[in-house]
């Protein structure tokens, strides 16, 4: 985070907090959007083309301009769009690894809800349970004919099955009901992130046009001063 400038005897004076910076720590009014300068000029009525702002006071108008552009859209701010205005605000990150802090916060159960879950939906529970299910067929059938445990047409795996679907349904529920909680979350972060990147974009847009006219009036700068010195050698001559 970007220490603010401090106000210095010299330099020029901001409209709107009245301490003095060094002139690259101000913006001049030209560049500032026509809405922004509306909204200082309400505040500060001397507000003019020639008037300077600090970079601290700007990022706060900046922040009232934005807020009042997403209550203008949306009717009401909502508690992610007042966070991603914090976040502008001290300049702090939205990103966050989702899964890392969702896994967490999972309890036991959760836990081997999520596992069962898991090899229920694996090759290796299917090609288990195809065996487990010949086998069954094969020991009734052939191995005890005389004696079966579970005779044909196998009643107790009928049974056996019946069982283990009623028991699996609910736990494949409660990982699937996580998994959308999970990206409830995960959208709810990338719209956060996504709200920022534009309003970041927009005030990207306003430091490079800053950056351009501060170039454009040191080339100028620049060029008075070698004609002062083409006038000071003429004169010589």
């Amino acid at each position: 985070m970007s220490s603010a400038p401090t106000a210095t005897s010299g330099g020029v004076c901001c409209a709107v907090c009245g301490h003095r910076f060094a002139r690259r720590d101000t913006v001049a009014a030209p560049l500032l959007r026509e809405s922004l300068a509306a909204e200082i000029h309400r505040d500060h009525p001397d507000w003019n083309e020639r008037s300077r702002i600090c970079h601290a006071d700007l990022a706060r108008y900046r922040s009232r301009h934005i807020q009042t552009l997403l209550v203008a859209e949306k009717g009401e701010l909502s508690e992610l769009d007042s966070a991603v205005l914090d976040s502008l605000r001290t300049h702090q990150t939205l990103a966050s690894d989702v899964e890392s802090d969702y896994a967490e916060q999972r309890s036991l159960g959760e836990r081997l809800a999520d596992r069962i879950a898991d090899f229920g939906g694996s090759w290796a529970f299917l090609i288990s349970f195809s065996v487990f299910i010949a086998v069954w067929i094969a020991v009734n059938s052939l191995v005890m004919f005389w004696r079966p445990v579970d005779p044909y047409p196998f009643i107790l795996l009928n049974l056996l099955l019946s069982c283990l679907a009623a028991v699996q349904a609910p736990i494949i529920m409660m990982s699937q009901n996580r998994q959308e909680a999970k990206d409830r979350l995960r959208a709810r972060n990338d719209y956060q992130i996504n709200l920022k990147a534009e309003l970041e974009i927009r005030h990207l847009h306003e430091k490079v046009d800053h950056l351009l006219s501060h170039q454009w009036e040191r080339m100028i700068e620049i060029q008075e001063m070698q004609i002062d010195l083409l006038d000071e050698l003429r004169r010589r001559h």
